[in-house]
């Protein structure tokens, strides 16, 4: 799955554009790497989103191309 897509799923991020933005400003780095809005997510890759002053650092649990409000907390954990 795409990194963006993930972020709007997975509700870490509210909109895919936003993640798109996000991610061409350098923000998002996939297992301590800077990532593109296309790089591919698997189970078990760290992600960490800078958000202004503080960073969000999770783990992908499970990957699903849709989720509802009540299940997006299980597609990651916080680290």
């Amino acid at each position: 799955m795409r990194l963006d897509k993930f972020l709007k799923v997975s509700r870490l991020i509210k909109r895919r554009t936003v993640a798109n933005e996000a991610c061409d400003a350098g923000r998002v780095l996939v297992n301590d790497r800077p990532a593109k809005a296309s790089c591919s997510i698997k189970e078990g890759d760290l992600i960490e989103i800078a958000f202004g002053t503080k960073s969000v650092k999770v783990e992908v649990l499970k990957v699903a191309d849709t989720s509802r409000k009540e299940e997006a907390g299980e597609l990651f954990r916080y680290l």
